[in-house]
């Protein structure tokens, strides 16, 4: 039942267990691995930031209730920046541990990580699957929170870690040239579509004036700006070291 404040503050499963699960796991990794360089450890004090933005402010009950923009923004935090936070938060040492089990180093295969994290997000944004999720807000709506975080962590790896395989700065230029041109179709898609795809934001209470077409709009425009942002940085950097690689620079 949507709360009388559309700006609810609330807790719930997502709030109550997944940043202290998050924050403890780091912890025993530093205690047992030994504590990573200070800008590691500022890494993932940003991470959990995010994290607490996406869970505990006004902008989970937005969008679990009212505008599609603000959802795609806490997908946005899960699926890219915060994962991104967590694994540079992780030093050598916590990256080579984890990479000895056999199955971490084949998800982190840039051929197995990038297509699960590509295919992740298009089968929750498919309307029946998303519209689904939010209708079932005890139980879908984790699992595709779990997923974009999981597949988050997954899809960066390759592009800053050196274990369990140390790509070429070439090789990661690549990686995140393709990652955002294939994700890149789906922002723009809701930006352009000419009406609204997801029942449930059409039927929820509108809100700033925006109809549900507008809020579409805005949410696919700011979803296509971000990743173009985000990840043009990160292949800027790998194009320079490759550049200065090279002997260009």
């Amino acid at each position: 039942m949507v709360a009388a404040s559309p700006y609810r503050w609330e807790l719930d499963l997502d709030t109550t267990l997944v940043i202290p699960v998050v924050v403890l796991a780091y912890l025993f990794l530093v205690g047992r691995y030994g504590p990573p360089a200070r800008w590691r450890i500022a890494c993932f004090a940003g991470a959990v930031a995010l994290l607490a933005v996406a869970f505990w402010t006004p902008v989970h009950h937005l969008g679990l209730h009212y505008l599609l923009s603000m959802h795609l923004l806490q997908n946005v935090i899960l699926a890219e920046w915060a994962p991104l936070l967590v694994v540079l938060s992780l030093s050598p040492s916590i990256a080579r541990a984890t990479s000895r089990a056999a199955p971490w180093r084949w998800l982190t295969h840039p051929l197995v990580a990038l297509p699960a994290w590509l295919v992740n997000y298009f089968v929750w944004h498919i309307p029946a699957v998303y519209d689904a999720a939010l209708r079932h807000q005890g139980s879908l709506i984790h699992l595709e929170h779990a997923c974009y975080f999981g597949t988050g962590i997954l899809m960066w790896w390759p592009l800053v870690q050196d274990e369990p395989r140390r790509l070429s700065s070439g090789a990661r230029v690549a990686y995140a040239f393709a990652a955002f041109l294939l994700a890149a179709p789906l922002g723009l898609l809701l930006a352009l579509l000419p009406r609204p795809v997801y029942d449930f934001y059409e039927q929820a209470p509108r809100l700033w004036g925006l109809s549900a077409l507008a809020d579409q709009e805005l949410a696919g425009a700011t979803m296509a700006s971000e990743q173009a942002i985000v990840l043009f940085a990160v292949f800027a950097y790998w194009f320079r070291r490759f550049l200065y690689e090279e002997g260009a620079l």
